[in-house]
């Protein structure tokens, strides 16, 4: 299980948000080193979405010293796969709204 020593997480995503600002707004980065921030910043991003994953795990098994593997776990299980990007909530239907607004 992966644990977030001394800020890992933390550290990791400060990084990954330099890397993104300085892609989208420093417009003389060249083709060579936008690859290559582009694959830091993808390195970046799994590890902070590992560390997230196990933190959830952690939560939801009542115990933070758990080490069952993430393959392993039940919780891990029901995530969906990283390619699939789920809204962080469903719209809600608002049934007694005024139809004249």
């Amino acid at each position: 299980m992966a644990t977030n020593e001394a800020g890992e997480f933390e550290g990791a995503l400060k990084r990954l948000d330099e890397i993104v600002q300085r892609l989208e707004r420093d417009a003389t980065v060249g083709l060579e080193e936008s690859v290559k921030l582009f694959r830091e910043g993808k390195t970046l991003a799994e590890r902070c979405e590992t560390l997230l994953r196990d933190a959830q795990r952690a939560i939801e098994s009542g115990a933070a010293g758990d080490t069952v593997p993430a393959a392993a776990s039940p919780a891990a299980a029901a995530l969906p796969p990283r390619s699939v990007r789920q809204p962080a909530f469903d719209a809600l239907a608002i049934e007694d709204a005024d139809p004249d607004l």
